[in-house]
Formats: structure tokens, C-alpha cells, sequence
């Protein structure tokens, strides 16, 4: 018979997908930095350029034509909630910026959407079936409060990366922080290192 100690508790196992610091989430919590945006599909558009620059723009009816992938991903917020399997649909970023010309310093991107907000990223994380441009949740048209018509969906760094109401991406040649991030948040965002706030 194995002796334990008086006050011992044998340590929890961890789930392998859960990143450090992150507790399992069943919901859906919404979080905004504003008032949800209502937009008119008839004349939204979506932009890929450079600041004060267009190259690529699509229709909500051009961006529904195009092939879409249905994705199963987890997903998790910097508030330290994660959630497993999330099902989306979308067009992949690779398909958008594929129809761009990038230069080779083009290696920046900073979101820009309805709201004011904005959100930076390395080009690399938006390539390589690692980001969507996400219109469908859980089978279902992509709700208001979640983001819709369309958001983001880089689900490999947290959440407030993958921006609600994306309308542009800019490519720029060199970094610059969006709206979290000139306000402490961490450039970057793995939440595997825990890249929440600046000096993370």
C-alpha cells in the first residue's frame, strides 16, 4: 500500500492541447473592444494592398464564389480560455494573397477592420494553410457578435489576432503595432510561450 503524505494531491494531468495558463471553455464568451458593426453585403467589400494602395478587392459575392474549406480547429483567447474543436468555414488566405503581387520586403501585414480596429501580424503566419478569411460558424452563417459577415482566423496564436469585421489587409515592409498591441498586448502572440503582454 503506497504511504501519502497528510495534505498531498497528486497533480491534475494536463489535456496536451490545452496551452500553458488556458482553462477549457465550452461557450462561446464574446468579447469586443466596441459596439458590433452592422454592415450592408450588398456593398461590402473586401481589400488586399499596401497604405493608400489597392491590388486586390472582392465582393461578398465574388468572395462566396470562390472554394471554401471547411476547418476544425482550436482556438484560444488570451483572456485564458481555449476552445476545442471550433468548426468554421472560409476561404483560405493563401487563395486571396495568391492573387496579389508582393514584393520580396512585403514581409508585414496589419489588419484593418470595421470599428477602427487593428491587429499586426508576420506575413508567414497568414500563409501556408495556417489563416482563413472565416463567413460561416458552427454551420451557420458567422454571427454579428462573432465577427460577421467575415473575420479572421489564425488560430494558431490568440485570438484577438483573428480580428472580427476584417475589411483590408495592408502589406508593409516593416512591423507596426495595431490596437491591442500599442496598448500592452504582446507583438506576436503564441500562446504555447504565453505571449500575452509586452515582456512576455
Amino acid at each position: 500500500m503506497a504511504v501519502i503524505s497528510r495534505g498531498f494531491r497528486p497533480k491534475r494531468e494536463s489535456d496536451p492541447r490545452l496551452p500553458p495558463g488556458q482553462y477549457r471553455e465550452h461557450g462561446f464568451p464574446v468579447l469586443s473592444a466596441g459596439p458590433t458593426p452592422r454592415v450592408d453585403l450588398s456593398t461590402w467589400t473586401f481589400t488586399i494592398g499596401a497604405p493608400g494602395q489597392t491590388r486586390a478587392s472582392w465582393t461578398w459575392g465574388e468572395l462566396q464564389a470562390l472554394p471554401a474549406e471547411d476547418v476544425v480547429v482550436d482556438i484560444h483567447c488570451v483572456t485564458k480560455w481555449s476552445k476545442f474543436d471550433s468548426r468554421w468555414r472560409g476561404v483560405s488566405l493563401d487563395t486571396l494573397l495568391d492573387a496579389v503581387d508582393l514584393a520580396d520586403d512585403e514581409q508585414h501585414v496589419l489588419a484593418r477592420c470595421d470599428g477602427g480596429y487593428t491587429t499586426n501580424m508576420p506575413l508567414a503566419d497568414l500563409r501556408g494553410g495556417k489563416a482563413w478569411l472565416a463567413f460561416g460558424y458552427d454551420g451557420a452563417p458567422l454571427p454579428d457578435e462573432h465577427g460577421g459577415p467575415v473575420r479572421l482566423l489564425v488560430p494558431h496564436l490568440y485570438f484577438w489576432k483573428s480580428a472580427k469585421w476584417v475589411r483590408r489587409l495592408d502589406l508593409l515592409t516593416a512591423d507596426r503595432a495595431g490596437f491591442w498591441e500599442e496598448r500592452g498586448y504582446h507583438a506576436y502572440g503564441d500562446p504555447w510561450r504565453e505571449q500575452r503582454y509586452w515582456g512576455d
